[in-house]
């Protein structure tokens, strides 16, 4: 019995592993920072986002069970950011304030 809790507990802990990815964004500013973390934390598996506005980098700490990489990757594009080689969703693009948008005065 003692076995098979161990083997349980392992299989448990690999499946709440947390990996980290970084990703390059397209984001101008402190809203697009406040907008990016805040919609991140609503998905699934999300432990900690972090974007540093300066380099455009955004660091995500995931839940490997629940999310991966390419779906942040395209959450973060819904939300009309560009992911790396994910190009932001037009529409959502377009939708964001002005500052927001690339180009956008920043």
């Amino acid at each position: 019995m003692a076995a098979t809790l161990f083997i349980s507990a392992g299989t448990f802990a690999q499946k709440n592993t947390v990996s980290e990815v970084s990703i390059k964004t397209s984001a101008q500013c402190d809203m697009c920072k406040t907008r990016i973390e805040n919609g991140l934390y609503t998905q699934k598996g999300v432990v900690q986002a972090t974007l540093d506005v300066e380099t455009k980098i955004l660091t995500i700490k995931f839940r490997s069970a629940k999310t991966n990489e390419d779906k942040l990757r395209l959450y973060i594009s819904s939300l009309g950011y560009d992911a790396d080689e994910i190009v932001a969703n037009k529409i959502a693009h377009d939708n964001l304030p002005g500052c927001c948008q690339k180009g956008g005065g920043h």
